[in-house]
């Protein structure tokens, strides 16, 4: 059996802000998640839920305070866990003075490639994301396109397993945004594991093999798209008015989700015999119900409502 190439359980982050310092901010609360070698996995999430931080330890770059966190079975920021990862940040900055090229080669160096090495490494990555033509521009006159392309070339100079991407596609236009979906389909071809953040879910519909919601620093929920999606279909949508907190509440029995959507009170129930239960109920309390229809919503409309609640 395989190692998996992430492996989380119970991780927790809390951070201090304010003026003095006094106000503690839970950015992680008890996540688990296993992402499994040679899979694109995307860490879908609204802003602050908690991407970021979790990359971050990852990574090395900070320490959790509560959890276990391995890859490849090593601790992050071990030797053995450095030499494995590639890694791009959300909004690099890179020397701007350099062309990509000279950049990349000055990043190999650091790895310690020798000329030969470097000079066919770096040859190899910008044809790799497609920036042989402008590799020897200065930096200063890419495209935000152009910079990600470059940046993704940087996190794969040592050839790691892991690519760690912090939201590689914000910001880009649709076409910048398809090169570097393709880019981690390529990157799977070869073996590797990719796991990235995004707040887009277009971009995870395309390319995931799973995908975790992450909301206010918990795990929501995990899967494959046709696993996330699999329910939807039994579904149904319930809209009402005249509907008093009494029975809200009382409505919590069948509903999986409820909220308040231009005067009306939303439901969705799972299945006809709940749907038909959730009526009779509001038609008892003398509610009045204004539609019910089956849910066809996607993983984006599976993702707002995961977060919604």
């Amino acid at each position: 059996m395989s190692m998996d190439a992430i492996e989380i359980r119970g991780l927790t982050k809390g951070f201090r802000t304010g003026f003095w310092m006094r106000k503690n901010v839970q950015a992680l609360r008890g996540l688990d998640l296993s992402v499994r070698a040679g899979e694109i996995f995307g860490f879908l999430g609204p802003n602050g839920a908690g991407k970021s931080t979790t990359i971050k330890i990852l990574t090395g770059l900070i320490r959790q305070d509560g959890g276990e966190v391995r890859i490849f079975g090593a601790p992050p920021g071990s030797d053995g866990a450095k030499r494995r990862i590639g890694f791009l940040p959300e909004n690099p900055v890179f020397y701007e003075h350099l062309s990509g090229q000279e950049l990349l080669e000055h990043y190999a160096k650091l790895l310690g490639l020798d000329r030969a090495k470097r000079r066919a490494r770096v040859a190899e990555l910008l044809g790799l994301v497609g920036m042989q033509k402008a590799a020897r521009l200065q930096m200063r006159r890419y495209s935000k396109g152009m910079v990600q392309r470059i940046g993704i070339a940087q996190a794969l100079l040592q050839d790691p397993d892991l690519v760690i991407l912090d939201e590689p596609t914000s910001g880009l236009d649709p076409l910048g945004r398809h090169d570097v979906r393709e880019l981690m389909l390529s990157l799977r071809s070869r073996g590797t594991t990719v796991f990235f953040s995004t707040h887009i879910v277009p971009d995870v519909e395309m390319v995931c093999d799973r995908v975790a919601f992450l909301a206010s620093g918990k795990l929501m929920k995990v899967g494959t798209v046709p696993e996330l999606l699999a329910r939807e279909g039994s579904l149904i949508e319930i809209n009402a008015a005249d509907v008093r907190e009494e029975l809200r509440r009382e409505l919590g029995r069948y509903a999986t989700s409820i909220r308040d959507v231009s005067g009306l009170v939303s439901m969705l129930v799972d299945g006809d015999d709940k749907a038909r239960e959730a009526m009779e109920l509001l038609w008892r309390h003398g509610a009045v119900i204004r539609s019910m229809q089956p849910r066809r919503g996607g993983l984006e409309a599976l993702f707002a409502r995961e977060v919604a609640n």
